[in-house]
């Protein structure tokens, strides 16, 4: 059974997400290395709300070694348009965090994609044949998602699924806008998600800029489907007509329609606006709610 945890969180995060962990069953048997993919999408996150914290990160990754202290950890982002990927792990306490779990003795690591060799990957996909990625995802035992719930114009809204574009190491990932739907689609049956949250304390109403919302709960789940399609829901969006998340399904990547444990979902729901300038092959079906 594909099963969704959604708490309520304001204050402990680190609470918050233990008892998600437990409403879904545990983490499970986590391959390693443990790829951990936050979005961190800007060099200067001034809403707040369009960076996962480091602190969010570390919860998890707490979590991780109580079940198993033997795993490695790989953090993992890439330059993009809006940053360059050492800067802002310097800037929002990555780096500093991973330093100090390795004087520990923790097999973690910190890895800017952008500036790692590259391997072929044995792929043939909607878009990708064959292609040159990131050597630190080579060896991947289990990969977590953990990303925030935004809008984006390309894909409607922005969570577990659309955060893997970040493993793509070219700055100018424009490159890949006009197919983005098919690249989203590749990259996450590459890199199948084992482990997907939201930090869905504080929203956003975009991606770097735009409005905060204050959702106040979190989102847990092994398929990346299902979760997006449970954030989509809080968002007072039908996850039945947002592209990637229907396709994504279709590839069994989750369900659109999964159990949802926890808190009740209608209690939860913020009605987010949709994006200014969605694309229609973002959207199946027609009038999109502004």
């Amino acid at each position: 059974m594909d099963t969704v945890a959604l708490v309520g969180c304001r204050d402990n995060f680190g609470e918050a997400l233990g008892e998600a962990i437990e409403l879904i069953g545990g983490l499970g048997d986590l391959g390693s290395p443990l790829i951990l993919k936050p979005n961190i999408c800007t060099g200067n996150d001034h809403t707040g709300c369009a960076n996962v914290k480091v602190e969010v990160v570390e919860a998890l990754v707490d979590h991780v070694l109580d079940g198993d202290g033997d795993v490695e950890v790989r953090i993992v982002e890439s330059d993009s348009m809006s940053k360059y990927a050492d800067r802002a792990f310097e800037r929002y306490g990555y780096r500093a965090y991973v330093e100090r779990l390795q004087g520990r003795g923790v097999d973690i690591s910190l890895h800017n994609l952008s500036k790692s060799s590259l391997a072929r990957f044995d792929y043939d996909g909607c878009y990708f044949k064959n292609p040159e990625l990131p050597s630190p995802l080579a060896d991947w035992g289990s990969f977590a998602s953990v990303a925030l719930a935004k809008t984006h114009s390309l894909t409607w809204v922005t969570g577990a699924l659309k955060n893997m574009f970040g493993l793509l190491p070219r700055k100018d990932q424009d490159f890949y806008h006009p197919e983005i739907h098919e690249v989203i689609l590749d990259l996450n049956r590459m890199f199948r998600s084992g482990l997907c949250l939201i930090d869905g304390r504080m929203g956003l109403e975009g991606v770097i800029s735009g409005n905060p919302r204050r959702l106040g709960c979190i989102i847990l789940g092994r398929s990346p489907v299902s979760v997006d399609a449970t954030m989509a829901r809080v968002m007072g969006f039908d996850p039945g007509r947002i592209r990637h998340i229907v396709e994504a399904g279709r590839h069994g990547l989750g369900s659109l329609d999964p159990v949802v444990v926890g808190d009740d979902l209608e209690s939860c729901v913020v009605e987010f606006k949709a994006p200014k300038g969605l694309k229609d092959d973002a959207v199946l079906g027609r009038g999109a709610r502004a």
